[in-house]
């Protein structure tokens, strides 16, 4: 047998799982030369969700990112996560905007792309195989793996020949929720090696606790190409543990060959700099065998969490947790996977707060359920459908072949904001926060989101604004509370995170800015507006949001006359797009938003006169 294989998350999916992708290009540069010379065969260190972070949160150009990590690593192949016709956004591309977008990462330096389909919809996989074959690059096709009544080994296995036969170099298991168990691997490890003839790599969560031993039994039934994840950021919602694996299979036939004294310095490196991010740390990454009910992956639930923390409902995860398998059946069991794992996830959001299922219906599920994704798994919930998108038929042709090709558009849309291709390709992934990005970078103002200081400073650190540890005694009962973190600063409040006698708390403080002043300056008696401005929603014309978001796009004017149930509003939380509706008949008597807006749920965004 073969030695085994390893690519290094850390610089990806190590930190996109437990500190919601984070990790900026400053604290991995210094490090560099340590991977580099570890032998490897693969660093991944691009894709995913790291291109929406880098522009959204961090500020930072990710192509320039991936130019820096390539000069830094000379001698390692660099490895990218690739959705298929999705590239790295939330809706298919044409193939004139996906060609394009391999040519450049394979300029700029990515050597393997893993290129996956949410739906394992093989159709939505063909332009970047043969995209990323005319580079002479490595294509990597994937198989995400689930658990559902219409997922078998057999049908995995099948599709491993499939991928083969597209002229993929080799075959990956992509296993994002961390649902294999031993047994499954062995099983489904013995079926590819039989079919295929390809390398085959386990790409695994360790969510469950059980990804070593998954590996092993993989490595045992024909592969040899794992994924893992230097110490400090291994485990959980992460992979498992580069050092670990490396011992478990040193001295057999399949070991790695790898130095593990210098992975022991590289883990020491990012266990110093995972201090620096501990704003983002989630409770909800450790092993958690609940897994297996809700399948959630790695990366979603470390978002997940820090998304429900933001909206105040940190409290009502264990609900959304619940409502997450039941919309993945309402919509044929698709494996969760970004961007349907947003898509499931966001919808499940809703479905909790507020407090009505399909209430509210996302953007993305409408052309989900339209057919714009790709074929679902298994039959979807055709009373669900209706609610969507009524008697409109889904489409069954390519999603792709219904796009016209729009490279040359998108680049006369941002006209002089782009200096380069690459920048042409950030805005046709993100338009909203890519243009932002090119706006900001161009005026000079570019400013990542701040690091919080750490919880426990040092004692000579100097006079503390207020303790972290203390106990409080309310009505003759004493706590014991320790501060763990705090969200940042919304319109008038914050969430403060507490464990109060070893049970973790969220806390929502309120600021004096939400009382209205008068031109006396003192409160205006009832008053209803919020911190915005903006007047608290009363009435039954009152248009609110069903969770705090960003207006994306208003649709009326002050005068116009629209019927119960036109869309109004377009707002995006979560990722996802969602249309709001008019709650009645009647004209538009005044718009208080703008696009870019923050917008919460207890405020009029729009009022409308009812008709009558």
């Amino acid at each position: 047998m073969p030695k085994v294989n390893v690519t290094e998350v850390v610089l990806r999916d190590g930190h996109q799982s437990l500190i919601a992708t984070r990790m900026r290009t400053e604290d991995m540069l210094p490090i560099c030369g340590e991977l580099d010379a570890a032998g490897y065969w693969s660093l991944e260190v691009w894709g995913g969700a790291t291109f929406d972070a880098c522009l959204r949160f961090l500020k930072e150009d990710p192509w320039e990112r991936l130019r820096r990590l390539r000069e830094a690593l000379p001698k390692t192949r660099l490895q990218m996560l690739l959705r298929g016709q999705n590239l790295l956004g939330y809706r298919h591309y044409s193939d004139d905007v996906v060609e394009a977008f391999v040519e450049r990462a394979a300029d700029n330096g990515i050597d393997v792309f893993r290129i996956f389909d949410a739906l394992n919809d093989v159709r939505n996989l063909e332009t970047a195989v043969r995209a990323v074959k005319r580079t002479g690059r490595h294509a990597q096709g994937a198989i995400c793996y689930t658990i559902s009544p219409v997922h078998r080994v057999e049908d995995f296995v099948a599709l491993g020949r499939t991928l083969e036969e597209m002229g993929c170099d080799s075959i990956v298991v992509k296993d994002m929720a961390g649902l294999l168990t031993p047994a499954a691997a062995a099983e489904l490890f013995a079926g590819l090696s039989e079919a295929v003839s390809v390398p085959l790599a386990l790409h695994t969560h360790d969510s469950a606790g059980v990804a070593a031993l998954c590996q092993l039994k993989a490595i045992e039934n024909g592969c040899t190409h794992i994924d893992t994840a230097i110490s400090a950021f291994s485990g959980g919602a992460s992979h498992p543990c580069t050092e670990s694996m490396v011992v478990a299979l040193e001295g057999t036939e399949h070991d790695t060959g790898l130095d593990l004294e210098r992975l022991q310095r590289i883990g020491f490196y990012f266990r110093e700099v995972r201090r620096k991010y501990h704003q983002f740390e989630s409770e909800a990454t450790g092993i958690d065998t609940r897994v297996h009910t809700f399948q959630v992956p790695g990366g979603m639930i470390s978002n997940l969490y820090l998304q429900l923390r933001e909206q105040g409902a940190l409290a009502r995860m264990n609900e959304v947790l619940a409502e997450i398998p039941r919309v993945r059946e309402d919509l044929g069991f698709p494996p969760l996977v970004t961007p349907t794992s947003q898509i499931v996830g966001t919808q499940a959001v809703l479905n909790v707060l507020t407090g009505e299922r399909y209430k509210t219906i996302t953007n993305e599920v409408k052309l989900y359920l339209k057919g714009h994704y790709g074929r679902p798994p298994g039959p979807v919930n055709e009373a669900v459908r209706r609610q969507a998108i009524g008697s409109e038929e889904p489409i069954e042709a390519r999603p792709a072949d219904l796009l016209r090709p729009e490279l040359e558009r998108l680049r006369e849309e941002i006209g002089a904001l782009a200096g380069c291709a690459e920048d042409v390709l950030t805005f046709a992934m993100f338009p909203d926060v890519g243009r932002r990005f090119l706006e900001e970078r161009q005026a000079g103002t570019l400013t990542p989101e701040p690091l919080e200081p750490p919880a426990a400073p040092a004692a000579d650190a100097g006079p503390q604004a207020a303790p972290v540890a203390f106990k409080v005694t309310i009505h003759g009962e004493t706590y014991e509370i320790r501060v763990t973190g705090s969200g940042h600063r919304g319109q008038g409040s914050r969430p403060y995170y507490l464990v109060v006698d070893g049970v973790p708390e969220e806390v929502l403080v309120e600021t004096l800015e939400e009382v209205l002043l008068g031109e006396d300056g003192r409160p205006v008696p009832g008053a209803a507006a919020g911190a915005s401005g903006r007047p608290r929603a009363t009435g039954p014309g009152h248009v609110t949001t069903s969770m705090p978001a960003t207006v994306v796009e208003v649709l009326v004017k002050e005068g116009d006359e629209v019927q119960a149930g036109d869309p109004v509003l377009v707002t995006e939380a979560m990722k996802m797009e969602t249309e709001v509706q008019a709650p009645v008949a009647g004209r538009v008597k005044a718009v208080h938003v703008a696009k870019g807006d923050r917008v919460n749920p207890d405020e009029a965004l729009i009022e409308i006169e009812p008709a009558g």
